[in-house]
């Protein structure tokens, strides 16, 4: 699927009117080096190297694909599912992924309308700085969903914004994770104005937790949650 492919795209219908990234695509990378220097690729990749076993991954909302290329080219027997409500973000996702973008089943819809068509379970779920586009009540939704579709032993891979306990959240994390909000509103449309509970959605629908990284302080996190039927990663 190269470019040549990019229009075959497969679309599904939408719940109300979602946030419009198309026209971040092309500076979306350079924003976020110029905001977060390398931090925020350093948390996508945290839990990289732990993901050789998955062989069917679902990734929603990767941006611009610069995670899902590296996970196609550090484990050449996985495929992916990636779906994303920005059709120019999933264009740049399979140039990204190159010669490996026949392994990408790409598919722009809404994650909050999302259903998983039926198929070959996921042993890998990732969401990488996109759960706090939803609200608490969403993300439960679509971890149920995604569940009913996952694979016994099952992982699910989050990156996402913290606000730590103490002097730091208080000032410094809480204050500009706002202003974040107020940014990406403007730009995208986007209403959510506060960080969701991933953790109790996720735990409710049959997952726990069973790594966590933090960086700058607590404001950035890396997760690997599991199958509560699997083992202990």
């Amino acid at each position: 699927m190269m470019a040549a492919s990019f229009p075959l795209l497969q679309f599904q219908a939408q719940k109300g009117e979602a946030p419009q990234f198309d026209k971040l695509a092309r500076a979306y990378r350079w924003m976020e080096y110029l905001s977060f220097g390398p931090a925020l690729g350093r948390c996508r990749n945290q839990f990289l190297a732990d993901l050789a076993h998955c062989r069917k991954a679902l990734v929603i909302g990767d941006g611009d694909g610069r995670f899902t290329a590296q996970l196609l080219e550090s484990h050449p027997a996985i495929r992916v599912d990636a779906i994303d409500a920005s059709p120019a973000m999933l264009r740049s996702l399979l140039r990204r992924a190159g010669m490996a973008a026949d392994r990408v089943r790409a598919e722009v819809a809404d994650a909050r309308a999302w259903q998983p068509a039926n198929g070959e379970p996921y042993d890998l779920v990732v969401t990488h700085f996109f759960l706090d586009c939803l609200t608490t009540v969403e993300v439960r939704s679509l971890a149920e969903r995604i569940r009913s579709a996952s694979a016994p032993d099952s992982v699910w891979v989050v990156s996402d914004f913290a606000i730590p306990r103490g002097f730091f959240g208080r000032i410094v994390a809480r204050p500009l994770v706002s202003a974040l909000y107020v940014a990406f509103g403007l730009l995208t449309g986007l209403k959510i104005r506060s960080l969701p509970d991933h953790a109790d959605a996720l735990s409710e629908a049959g997952f726990r937790l069973s790594r966590r990284r933090t960086r700058l302080w607590g404001l950035l996190v890396s997760e690997l949650w599991v199958s509560r039927q699997a083992g202990v990663l």
